[in-house]
């Protein structure tokens, strides 16, 4: 069964230094309809305006996937990580048992697109880490691109959680597959273009609540890039 999310429907707010939407209830959009997939709880794509960002705050118990599209984030965080994170970049910070940090964007002139994605742990209180890495868009390019994992399989970066996150920039026409184990279910966000999944259209912003579902079936309808999250 296949459940999809258009993009209008996500929650919205414009801060003026901050355009958001979310998938999922977070901040001051609530819908108990929409309180996550699985352990995917939070898929926030957000675009943040030059010489602006979040100011140092608390996570805790969480982990927290940060994948830029366009521009660049600066992170800050007081396990002493400081690293600016580019387009095909993935960022993972295990909150654990605590962590303070900040994102900012360092550019002047540029804005920041940025999706940021939080997923439950399948322990609490962890020791806090961190996680930075480049894939190439050679490695996504035509395929789906393992970039997080629970045991680092790949070269991907490791979450502490049974779940797999993989990306794929896909030219027109171009087709990936992906099977699902039984008992497992998926998610996938369209970052960018016009997909079918199993033969239902998905645009920009949109995406999909998977279950019952043993092979999923990905085209292209133009450039695109995805997410696809394999989930227990």
């Amino acid at each position: 069964m296949i459940t999809i999310r258009k993009s209008a429907e996500r929650g919205h707010a414009h801060h003026g230094w901050l355009d958001t939407y979310h998938t999922f209830s977070f901040a001051d959009y609530h819908d108990a309809a929409q309180m996550g997939w699985g352990p995917l709880r939070v898929i926030n794509e957000d675009v943040v305006e030059p010489d602006c960002g979040f100011p140092t705050h608390g996570h805790r118990d969480m982990e927290i996937f940060t994948f830029i599209l366009e521009g660049q984030l600066e992170h800050q965080d007081s396990m002493g990580n400081g690293n600016v994170i580019y387009p095909g970049d993935v960022q993972r910070m295990s909150a654990g048992r605590g962590v303070m940090h900040s994102e900012f964007n360092p550019s002047k002139t540029e804005r920041v697109h940025l999706l940021q994605i939080w997923i439950e742990p399948a322990a609490a209180n962890l020791t806090p880490s961190y996680e930075q890495k480049h894939f190439l868009p050679e490695e996504r390019r035509g395929r789906l691109r393992l970039l997080a994992s629970n045991d680092g399989r790949d070269g991907s970066v490791v979450i502490h959680q049974d779940a797999a996150i993989y990306a794929s920039l896909l030219a027109t026409d171009q087709r990936v597959s992906h099977s699902l184990a039984p008992g497992r279910r998926a998610y996938l966000q369209v970052a960018v273009g016009a997909v079918t999944l199993n033969g239902q259209s998905l645009s920009v912003g949109d995406g999909a609540k998977i279950q019952d579902e043993a092979t999923l079936a990905i085209a292209a309808q133009g450039e695109a890039e995805l997410l696809l999250f394999d989930l227990p």
